[in-house]
């Protein structure tokens, strides 16, 4: 396995740091202000199994080995009020996350969506979900007439999944609504 050295760290990037999984949140190289002093590689590293954020600091001869993750294609079923399953989609056998590892992707789940699910060592621990989901407005504030003179004004909506989010004044409670799964907001009505 090849071995990722600290020079080459990237956000959203995977890397091991003392046996654990991590994934690079924010990475900032520092250059050093004394002569023979090496540059720091400054991190912000997300523990893949209990989200705990660290904030840890290397020299860029370092050299971290890529965890033992891989995504795994993967449809969402239902949720049964205390765990949601889902299904992989290669060995056909089914699985379930709590609504604790999964946080706030649980909102974009829709029955039968196709997915990515993140294995640690064979073990599901969390999921990749597409760029966007289509999803129905199931309340909206109604849109009062003479609010668009100012242009891009929004309301709020509820989706079926619980999400809240802000959307324009034309959309109507039953439209579905496209939403962008990494920032939470709209991207444009769904294509029916």
């Amino acid at each position: 396995m090849a071995l990722i050295g600290a020079n080459e760290l990237k956000r959203k990037m995977l890397i091991a740091v003392d046996g654990q999984p991590y994934t690079v949140i924010e990475v900032f190289f520092a250059s050093p202000s004394a002569r023979g002093a090496s540059t720091m590689v400054r991190t912000r590293l997300r523990h893949l199994l209990t989200d705990a954020v660290l904030e840890k600091s290397f020299k860029t001869s370092e050299k971290f080995e890529e965890p033992d993750v891989t995504l795994t294609p993967a449809s969402y079923l239902y949720d049964d009020g205390e765990v949601l399953h889902f299904m992989d989609d290669e060995s056909y056998e089914q699985f379930s996350l709590n609504g604790e590892q999964l946080g706030e992707d649980r909102f974009y789940l829709k029955e039968g969506l196709a997915l990515q699910v993140r294995k640690y060592n064979g073990e599901p621990i969390s999921l990749q979900l597409p760029p966007t989901v289509d999803l129905i407005v199931t309340e909206a504030e109604p849109g009062v007439r003479g609010d668009s003179a100012s242009g891009g004004t929004t309301k709020s909506a509820t989706l079926e999944t619980g999400l809240q989010v802000r959307v324009p004044l034309f959309i109507r409670e039953g439209e579905a609504v496209r939403i962008n799964t990494q920032t939470g907001e709209f991207v444009s009505r769904a294509k029916e």
